[in-house]
């Protein structure tokens, strides 16, 4: 075998020289793979070196937060042991007391000597209660100490407050008879000096809430300083309301008609809040209601000058509005305040009333611009159709200018009401109304300008002021009364109607806080008196002109002469047998036919006007010939040939004018009076030339019916017919319902055939009106 294993080794040479795989491993293992490998094991041994470590630390993290929760628990208790400690300091402190009160009962019972021991022993005690005594309170000052140190405030309050009720004595101001209470209370102030300085600090707070507002001003209720906690309070309630103004007030020009509305809200809550704050926690003293008034009385004061510095140009509608808003507001906050002690309503209204006067002023400044400004264009101010459709029935017949004046003069008064609120109708009503009749009375004196002067001076006074429209014809003229009237009587009423329904309300109710006061009563009565009064003032010109245009003519004469009545123009058997009244006189009736019959087409469905115009004509004849000098220097001159037919045509002239009145069924008292004068100077002025009126005039029912016979002769033309014929169709300015006529000629007048001109009864006479109902 081992042979044939020797053969084998020579056939394969090569089995020898194998060489085995770990020792070339180890031969050819390079050093760098050996460094790798030795980096391993080192950062294999650093991380347990370092989870070890961590390990560690976390113990010791551990073990030092269960240390600080001993130490904690530590000290709170060293605090209960010194709780404890004081309060058996206390009950030693009462013991010795007791033994000390014993012993001396006891001594007194005994004899000398033994009196003196037992006071000697009793000096002793009292040594010792006295340095228990200075123990206790030098430990509560040191847990004071520490209170404060760790700022706990009530926690210190209330140590505080719990030996000051065990100990009066600490309170009272006066010094105590030992020395060691009084420097104890002189430690303690201080402690309390700097609690309070604490809360102080707390309460100044910019983001203080309101909890721990109130918890701080507790504390300082509990140190006895109510009235600079009651300070504090109201210092901390003026601050946020400060900022809320500030924060606001840069967007005042975004809402310039409701930003005052919000500043009323942001001022009126807090002074709210703030009051009920004080009643909760400092009650109802006296001293502090009245702190908290005066501080609200000067926030109202800044508040109104607010809304001023921030309002809107006072001159526009919406500075008006703004400040309507604002007084509604403010005064609903005053109204809701007085539940709780708070009186502000007058101040309020004593601070507002310049700012809405002033307001009011300029906004009706605007308006009166707006309304005399006849040739501005009214695009943009629509009216409903019930404004616009009486007046546009004047249209036809005048200036289409007058027509849009008087819209205008509608539109603006109706802006200016409708931004009022019902508590600035409720106080400034009165000085709103009296400022719209104003305002109706400068539109009024505008009107005035458009109708014909009376004389060449007035129309050279005319030229020197621009006059846009002219009222010419007698239809143009009508108009422009017909549009006053109709904005007295009609529109106005309707716009203010929001106003007098205010003003009725509060009267009705009757409570304190709806009455307006007292200078802002108006009667409805005593307004449209003042309206009256500018209508009247209208009439007046237009028939002071219309008369003086028909009493003169254009070169100046006087048709209406005293020269008719010193020389008849007919003979005196031609006067007897067909009287009438002169011709200046049957004119007049002509005239007045004819304007009666333009009243009845320009002033259509308006007879009341056109009855109380008419007889106002009639009657400023009379107030003529009455006030006239130069017609009575005619005939009382001494050189006049007076004849008893002068004085019989002049009586039957006045008659005639009285019945013209009576005919139409005019207001004819003041005719009737005027008249009556005018004859009594007539027949003083005769009687004094020689003339008897009783023998020279016939009675006196022949004037008055003479004088209904002319009106009738004069309708047909004729000076023969019978009276009797005249029918009511026939009578152009007869007014059904309001003449004193009841269709037949006989009875025009409204007189007896037995009773004088003179002597009629007033009471069956129609009394004078102005552009108002006859029968009212």
């Amino acid at each position: 075998m081992r042979m044939e294993s020797s053969e084998e080794e020579d056939d394969f040479p090569c089995i020898e020289s194998v060489t085995p795989q770990s020792k070339i491993d180890s031969i050819y293992q390079s050093k760098t793979e050996k460094g790798i490998r030795k980096i391993c094991f080192e950062l294999l041994d650093l991380k347990d070196a370092v989870e070890n470590l961590c390990g560690n630390t976390r113990t010791k993290c551990l073990a030092f937060l269960r240390l600080s929760e001993e130490v904690v628990e530590t000290e709170h208790e060293l605090n209960e042991l010194r709780k404890h400690i004081s309060a058996q300091g206390i009950l030693v402190q009462d013991l010795m007391n007791g033994v000390c009160r014993e012993l001396d009962e006891w001594s007194r019972a005994s004899g000398d000597v033994q009196e003196a021991n037992e006071s000697l022993q009793s000096s002793d005690y009292g040594d010792t209660l006295m340095n228990a005594m200075e123990d206790e309170n030098v430990l509560f000052l040191e847990n004071i100490d520490v209170l404060l140190a760790e700022h706990k405030i009530e926690e210190a309050i209330e140590a505080i407050d719990a030996k000051e009720r065990s100990h009066p004595e600490l309170k009272s101001s006066g010094d105590t008879s030992s020395t060691e209470p009084s420097l104890f209370k002189s430690a303690l102030s201080k402690r309390k000096k700097m609690l309070e300085n604490q809360l102080v600090e707390i309460t100044e707070r910019p983001s203080i809430g309101i909890v721990e507002l109130k918890k701080a001003l507790s504390g300082l209720l509990k140190l006895g300083k109510g009235s600079l906690a009651h300070q504090l309070l109201i210092k901390s309630y003026r601050s946020r309301l400060q900022k809320s103004i500030e924060a606001f007030l840069p967007l005042c020009p975004c809402y310039p008609e409701t930003y005052s509305a919000t500043l009323s809200n942001l001022v009126f809550s807090t002074i709210s809040l703030t009051t009920k704050e004080s009643g909760t926690m400092f009650g109802d003293n006296p001293v502090y209601s009245n702190r908290i008034i005066q501080w609200a009385e000067r926030e109202i004061e800044y508040f109104v000058r607010l809304v001023k510095e921030h309002a809107p140009p006072s001159d526009g509608a919406p500075a008006l509005h703004a400040a309507s808003v604002c007084a509604q507001a403010s005064l609903n906050h005053c109204n809701a305040l007085e539940k709780q002690g708070l009186k502000l309503s007058k101040l309020l209204l004593v601070l507002l009333r310049p700012y809405m006067e002033e307001v009011l002023e300029l906004n009706f400044i605007r308006a009166r611009k707006a309304v005399l400004d006849f040739a501005s264009s009214d695009e943009g101010k629509p009216l409903s159709p019930r404004f616009a459709s009486p007046l546009s029935t004047f249209a036809t017949t005048s200036d289409t200018l007058l027509v849009e004046s008087g819209m205008r003069f509608i539109y603006v008064v109706k802006e200016i009401v409708e931004k009022l609120t019902q508590l600035v109708i409720l106080h400034f009503g009165a000085n709103i109304l009296t400022r719209i009749s104003h305002l109706f009375d400068k539109y009024v004196d505008a009107l005035i300008k458009g109708l014909p002067g009376l004389s060449e001076d007035d129309n050279l006074t005319e030229l020197k002021e621009p006059v846009l429209f002219r009222a010419e014809t007698d239809s143009e003229q009508l108009a422009l009364l017909g549009t006053a009237f109709t904005i007295a009587e009609e529109l106005l009423p309707m716009v203010v109607s929001r106003i007098w329904n205010v003003l009725n309300e509060s009267k009705e109710v009757g409570s304190e806080n709806m009455m307006p006061a007292a200078n802002n009563t108006v009667e409805l009565k005593d307004w449209r008196r003042q309206l009256q009064h500018s209508l009247d003032k209208l009439r007046d010109n237009f028939c002071q002109q219309y008369v003086v245009n028909f009493i003169y003519s254009r070169d100046g004469d006087a048709r209406l002469d005293a020269q008719i009545y010193l020389s008849g123009v007919r003979e005196d058997t031609i006067w007897h047998t067909d009287p009438l009244p002169s011709l200046p006189f049957q004119a007049l009736f002509g005239k007045l036919q004819q304007l009666a019959t333009v009243a009845g087409d320009v002033l259509l469905g308006r007879e009341k006007i056109q009855k109380v115009l008419l007889a106002r004509l009639t009657e400023t004849v009379v107030i003529w010939l009455s006030d006239e000098q130069e017609f009575w220097s005619v005939l009382e001159d001494e050189s006049a040939p007076l004849q008893p037919l002068g004085l019989q045509q002049l009586i039957l002239d006045m008659h005639f004018t009285v019945e013209i009145a009576r005919f139409a069924g005019y207001p004819s008292r003041q005719v009737h009076q005027i008249a009556s004068d005018i004859i009594a100077r007539a027949v003083r002025t005769f009687s004094a030339r020689g003339i008897d009126p009783q023998s020279a005039l016939p009675e006196d029912e022949w004037f008055t019916e003479t004088a209904k016979g002319a009106i009738n002769k004069l309708l047909l033309g004729g000076s023969g017919s019978d009276t009797s014929e005249i029918d009511d169709e026939h009578l152009i300015m007869h007014d059904g319902g309001m003449s004193d006529s009841d269709g037949s000629p006989s009875s025009l007048s409204s007189v007896d055939s037995s009773e004088s001109f003179a002597s009629a009864q007033m009471g069956d006479l129609d009394s004078p009106v102005y552009f108002s109902d006859p029968e009212s």
